[in-house]
């Protein structure tokens, strides 16, 4: 019974980093894109977001609630997981302790990226660009939000790449081999969008 309940758990944990969780951050990630071009642009993006109905209920539904359930099992797997990159240098091995790394790093980003934006919301302020443009106001803030933002794109590319195999889709080295080139460039490109995204708001 314990390992058919850890089976589902492991099996829930790595769909929802796909499907919402991966699909948010893709979305999210795209909507920021549209500061590059220029304020009223990313404004207007917030503000197509910001009226969408039952908005609450779905952040609950739909990413709050899939990412306590990924991050509160993910650190369960973190701390009870034996890493042998010492003994065993092979490239899925480093890949499974930076999956684990970069969790934590991607959780403690997100917990403050919603304490500055939509707890702030919830107090009163307005997220807008404004809002981004002075939390990069300061180069501190600058390096959290670039390690924040890679360590995240790195999680859900590398647990794509995990997704595809614990769900039977890549069985044999070769399929698992062209896995691996897909999910890098699926990392280059979220990236890209990510750090170019966050450029926009630094004046």
């Amino acid at each position: 019974m314990a390992k058919g309940h850890s089976f589902l758990s492991h099996k829930l944990h790595s769909l929802l980093g796909l499907f919402p969780i991966g699909l948010f951050l893709v979305f999210h990630l795209t909507a920021n894109y549209q500061a590059t071009r220029g304020p009223e642009a990313f404004n207007q993006a917030v503000g197509f977001i910001e009226n969408l109905p039952f908005l609450l209920v779905l952040e609950f539904a739909l990413i709050y609630l899939p990412i306590l359930f990924h991050a509160v099992y993910g650190l369960y797997i973190a701390f009870q997981a034996k890493h042998n990159v010492g003994n065993f240098g092979y490239f899925r091995n480093q890949m499974f302790l930076w999956q684990r790394v970069t969790g934590v790093i991607t959780l403690i980003f997100i917990v403050w990226h919603v304490w500055e934006t939509r707890i702030q919301k919830a107090l009163g302020a307005h997220v807008d660009y404004d809002m981004m443009a002075n939390i990069l106001s300061s180069p501190a803030m600058i390096v959290f939000y670039t390690i924040g933002i890679i360590s995240t794109t790195f999680h859900f590319s590398n647990g794509l790449w995990s997704f595809l195999v614990h769900w039977g889709i890549t069985v044999g080295p070769r399929s698992q081999r062209i896995a691996t080139f897909l999910t890098l460039g699926v990392f280059v490109v979220v990236t890209f969008i990510g750090l170019r995204a966050m450029s926009a708001f630094i004046l």
